[in-house]
């Protein structure tokens, strides 16, 4: 008999799920900036989708999360922020305003927070 490799065999159907929770912040600039600057925006300085005061920002879990920052509405490149998560004198926003760049008083600024839950389950059948 010629040799042969032997194997199991099984039929294997998974499920994945990825739930998003997300968060928005909010604040509004105080003065006029000019570039080039850093604002800096503590946690105690936005307030939520409920219009209360934060106090803590969320952490971002590894690999599966993400955060956007929004100037008057329209999407920031990324370069141009830097989230740390904490609570009041520890988590903040710090974003670079280029030279020859300005931001208005009262400019809106939008911090989404975006955490991935995956869970999977699997069947196995032989």
């Amino acid at each position: 008999m010629a040799l042969q490799i032997m194997k199991i065999v099984v039929d294997v159907s998974s499920t994945i799920t990825t739930t998003p929770t997300v968060q928005r912040f909010f604040y509004n600039t105080t003065g006029l900036l000019v570039g080039p600057t850093t604002l800096t925006i503590d946690a105690a300085d936005f307030f939520d989708d409920t219009g209360a005061a934060v106090t803590t920002l969320p952490s971002l879990s590894t690999d599966n999360s993400y955060f956007n920052v929004y100037v008057n509405g329209v999407l920031q490149m990324e370069e141009l922020s830097t989230y740390t998560p904490g609570a009041t004198g520890v988590g903040q926003l710090e974003f670079d305003i280029p030279a020859l760049a300005s931001i208005l008083v009262n400019t809106p600024f939008v911090l989404e927070v975006v955490n991935f839950t995956p869970t999977s389950s699997s069947t196995v059948s032989t």
